[in-house]
């Protein structure tokens, strides 16, 4: 009995031994394929709808950047795999999508775009831990207070504003006040800078006259601008999107009503000489990223990304948006797990970032996600986009998430 028992408790403890030698294999085998599986991230972008002249372009910097990182190695020996899905300018589309991204594809991240959307997924990012790199640049987003998961790699809309406003200003060379008007859809993206930029234009001595709003979809705008003419404004605001500024300036000069415009990030790229024809020259365009074929050291690569057919601007800061995600996920991929908030955590630490030079240095803090106070300046001459000059604002606390 003895000698049963002994056998019995023998073969036991080699059993024992065997199946923890067996689930040690599958712990390792598990680990392995962490540190070479996917890292998924959704893509949220208006692909149609009114505002998809700019959301495909977009899109298009984004999917290039991915490969881009990709053949570069990765995260850590890690490949991105994006999801792009359309939006189509509807935010029960985009929550829709979202849920389905995080609940059921397990993204870490999202690539977003538009404002409706981007606000509505507020906090759904802070509850699921899931950082947002959206192309929506309204002010209070860069408030971590109010939006601990939203991040963007461009100047605000209303820091934008203040820049051209100060470099109009500093140019002024009439004893009275400039005079100001802004034209916007009534929508949260025009709505966004407004509040902000009045209270800056105030404090520079603009005289601000009225507000006006401009549909996103208008084919003409003369209604809406003849009030305009007779208050004769030196300078307006144009907080649309490329179209519907074609459509104000062309509107404007059917009109007589002479003024400066300048147009917002979206309101004014490559595209509105072709839309607008002559009547676009002289319309000043705020941007946060290189002009295709500039000479800065990553044109190289998205030439070669993109066989040397010229992109827009847009194209570019979608490039800039993956490159400023994919340092977050290096530096949390040194530290552990790459998760929603080990990236937030990451990008937080980042302090003088530079996208290849396609655009100014960006820096992130736990209390402060205004990725940096610079804005390029452009002109619209002969049809091109012409750089006039970078305009750097102090980055003031009083101003963030306003």
């Amino acid at each position: 009995m003895r000698v049963g028992k002994f056998i019995t408790v023998a073969c036991t403890m080699l059993l024992a031994g065997l199946m923890l030698f067996g689930c040690g294999g599958e712990e390792e085998k598990s680990a392995e394929t962490s540190k070479t599986a996917p890292i998924k991230v959704g893509g949220l972008i208006d692909l149609s709808g009114p505002t998809s002249s700019v959301g495909v372009p977009y899109s298009k910097g984004l999917v290039a950047a991915v490969k881009y990182v990709n053949e570069q190695g990765g995260i850590d020996g890690r490949p991105l795999e994006f999801d792009l899905q359309d939006t189509a300018y509807n935010v029960q589309q985009g929550l829709s999508l979202y849920k389905k991204m995080v609940n059921t594809d397990g993204v870490v991240c999202i690539q977003g775009y538009g404002s409706a959307v981007t606000e509505a997924l507020i906090r759904n990012l802070a509850k699921d831990k899931i950082p947002d790199f959206s192309a929506s640049y309204s002010a209070h987003l860069t408030d971590p207070k109010k939006a601990p998961y939203n991040f963007f790699i461009a100047a605000d809309y209303t820091t934008q504003v203040r820049a051209a406003l100060n470099y109009f200003h500093s140019n002024w060379k009439e004893d009275r006040a400039p005079k100001l008007a802004f034209i916007y859809p009534d929508h949260p993206y025009g709505l966004a800078p407004i509040a902000g930029a009045k209270e800056y234009a105030k404090e520079l001595g603009f005289e601000i006259l009225t507000d006006t709003n401009v549909s996103l979809k208008a084919i003409d705008a003369t209604t809406e601008l003849l009030p305009l003419k007779d208050l004769a404004p030196d300078f307006c605001w144009i907080g649309g999107t490329t179209p519907s500024t074609s459509v104000i300036v062309k509107s404007a000069k059917n009109i007589g009503l002479e003024t400066t415009f300048f147009a917002n990030i979206w309101g004014c790229d490559e595209n509105l000489a072709k839309l607008a024809g002559a009547d676009a020259n002289g319309v000043y365009s705020n941007q946060a990223a290189a002009v295709y074929g500039q000479d800065v050291p990553g044109m190289k690569a998205i030439e070669k990304m993109t066989n040397n057919e010229p992109q827009m601007t847009h194209f570019t800061r979608g490039f800039v948006s993956v490159l400023v995600m994919a340092e977050g996920m290096k530096r949390a991929a040194a530290n552990g797990p790459v998760t929603g908030e080990a990236i937030k955590t990451s990008l937080e630490t980042l302090r003088n970032f530079d996208p290849m030079g396609l655009a100014p240095l960006i820096s992130y803090y736990p209390d402060d996600h205004r990725p940096n106070m610079a804005v390029f300046l452009y002109i619209i001459k002969d049809g091109k986009l012409t750089f006039v000059k970078e305009s750097i604002l102090d980055r003031r606390a009083d101003w963030l998430g306003h």
